[in-house]
């Protein structure tokens, strides 16, 4: 095992010393994106839970139906990271928001002050939802799902909102204890043409 102390600070196994499911599905993300996000290789630290953890990761964020939309969710997720200061899931997360909005300022913005980000009202009350979970879940309320309602979201929406939220707060959580790196490829994802942030 390699230590890799700019990825994790507990020990990052080799992809060839994976089992071979987790080995097929790294491979699988890395022909598509261009490389391993360290998500990946960090969490291998522990195959079981890394795969419980995908598991639900691509139950939610991989769901047919509903209204919320790819962008939105990972709107959901920025917010919330910044929120639980989380520098992996808001770089990370924030640069498949950019592509999927095709708007190179909009992580950034939701990132720092979803209230002030150029979002629409629907948006912002998805957030605004979204938020309260991650702070003051106990004070969830009627009037919070009404809220949403004005908005066109149903009680299924809210709950896709609110797993997310708890979901990524884990991440969040263990993506700070573990010293997680973003790799420097998300930095760039979204901001500038692809044939520019490659040079």
């Amino acid at each position: 095992m390699s230590t890799a102390a700019s990825i994790s600070r507990y020990p990052v196994p080799e992809l060839e010393d994976l089992p071979e499911d987790l080995r097929t599905r790294i491979l699988e993300v890395q022909e598509k994106a261009g490389f391993v996000p360290n998500v990946f290789l960090a969490l291998a630290h522990r195959p079981a839970e890394w795969r419980a953890f995908m598991a639900y990761h691509d139950a939610l964020l991989l769901k047919e139906g509903g209204t919320l939309t790819k962008g939105d969710r990972e709107m959901v997720i920025v917010a919330t990271s910044a929120l639980n200061h989380c520098l992996y899931c808001v770089v990370a997360h924030g640069a498949i928001l950019r592509i999927h909005e095709k708007k190179p300022l909009l992580a950034d913005q939701v990132a720092i002050n979803p209230l002030k980000a150029d979002i629409t009202p629907r948006q912002r009350a998805m957030l605004t939802f979204a938020m309260k979970v991650c702070t003051a879940s106990d004070q969830v309320a009627e009037a919070d799902f009404a809220a949403l309602r004005e908005h066109g979201f149903d009680d299924e929406d809210a709950w896709d909102i609110a797993a997310i939220t708890a979901f990524f707060g884990l991440s969040n959580r263990m993506a700070n204890v573990t010293a997680m790196r973003p790799n420097d490829e998300f930095f760039l994802m979204g901001r500038v043409p692809r044939n520019k942030a490659i040079a």
